[in-house]
């Protein structure tokens, strides 16, 4: 069955806003941190603790010093504050140990990053950086699977999927009309499916 990845790239593109974000956009290290602290949290809450751990330690060097105990209290509302503390402070001490103190543009170099996956790199390569990238979170991989009947929803796989049946341009752009669509129409429960303006290409609705 072909894809119907295009056609919904279309779809998304006439009702979604020009301009999507979710976290607030920052230079390259404070959103990276931020992707690191959106684990398992909601976007708001990360917004509303970035403002005091960057006044404390603006970039990757005061972090890289920073007290542990201190990250922790701050982020502590965003949840797995342990692991998080850890992994913000030791993608800092990487990045000025390994990257001269600059954030890493390419793939393999984000991948190294304690804390970093593929995920946080494509949000940090497409949102930030201008850069091809597809973010595959739960929102996004909810939207692809049922759209176009997919077996599985594992992220490796959802990713390359898109990368097959959309071409790179498009990919950045994708990926936030999908997210805000998956959180807005497309619900992990009650989905709105008879308002759904990607109902007739929808593979899941077909079967409803």
């Amino acid at each position: 069955m072909a894809s119907r990845i295009s056609e919904l790239y279309n779809i998304l593109e006439e009702i979604s806003p020009r301009e999507i974000s979710f976290l607030r956009r920052q230079d390259p290290f404070r959103f990276l941190i931020s992707v690191i602290l959106s684990a398992q949290t909601t976007d708001e809450r990360v917004n509303q603790v970035t403002p005091e751990l960057f006044s404390r330690y603006p970039g990757s060097r005061e972090l890289a010093e920073a007290d542990i105990e201190e990250v922790k209290a701050i982020i502590r509302p965003t949840g797995f504050f342990n692991s998080k503390a850890r992994h913000i402070i030791d993608c800092a001490k990487a990045i000025e140990q390994n990257f001269n103190g600059e954030v890493p543009t390419e793939m393999d170099d984000l991948l190294s990053l304690p804390g970093v996956g593929r995920k946080t790199a494509n949000c940090l390569r497409a949102d930030v950086l201008g850069l091809p990238g597809i973010i595959v979170d739960t929102h996004f991989s909810r939207v692809i699977s049922r759209v176009d009947g997919l077996p599985s929803r594992d992220p490796d796989m959802i990713e390359k999927h898109v990368m097959e049946n959309l071409p790179k341009d498009r990919w950045s752009r994708f990926s936030m009309t999908a997210n805000l669509f998956g959180r807005n129409t497309c619900h992990a429960r009650n989905p709105e499916c008879r308002s759904c303006a990607a109902r007739g290409i929808c593979a899941d609705f077909a079967k409803s």
